[in-house]
């Protein structure tokens, strides 16, 4: 298997984990979370059903495009730095849904947020419209590390 198509499966593997891990320790069913006091401005529910999917597409997507066009060293570091933020996105969904620790919770959210800089940054001396496509997941990232710091404040 070629270089470029070991970072391509890596990349859509690494998506595969974030998607699953996800949906096994994300529980918005229970009580626990329907009774937290949340900032008034929270995303409505819908957005969220809408911007994950968007988001694991987008992520494969510019996986493919990093196997396909960047240099070694890029492509390393940018499925490097992917792995280490879905690594600490997973840490977020289990310690906020599992344990309700919203401080350690707060924490990995914020870590997966500074880890989606270099990988957009790496994006865009690739393909400018791949890092545009991600940009969304980047912000989205943020927005719910500050949600998640406002709902620990709150509770």
């Amino acid at each position: 298997m070629s270089f470029r198509t070991l970072t391509a499966v890596s990349g859509i593997a690494i998506v595969l984990v974030y998607a699953i891990g996800s949906g096994l320790w994300v529980n918005t069913g229970d009580n626990w979370y329907r009774n937290l006091n949340k900032p008034s401005w929270q995303p409505p529910g819908a957005v969220f059903g809408i911007i994950w999917p968007y988001n694991f597409i987008v992520l494969g997507i510019a996986a493919t495009i990093i196997g396909q066009r960047a240099s070694k060293p890029a492509a390393f570091t940018y499925i490097a730095f992917f792995a280490l933020s879905v690594a600490a996105a997973l840490t977020w969904a289990y310690l906020f849904y599992r344990p309700h620790d919203l401080t350690g919770a707060a924490i990995a959210l914020t870590a997966t947020a500074l880890l989606t800089i270099p990988m957009t940054y790496i994006l865009f001396t690739i393909s400018i419209p791949m890092a545009i496509a991600v940009m969304p997941y980047q912000i989205w990232v943020a927005i719910a590390a500050a949600l998640n710091w406002s709902i620990k404040g709150l509770n």
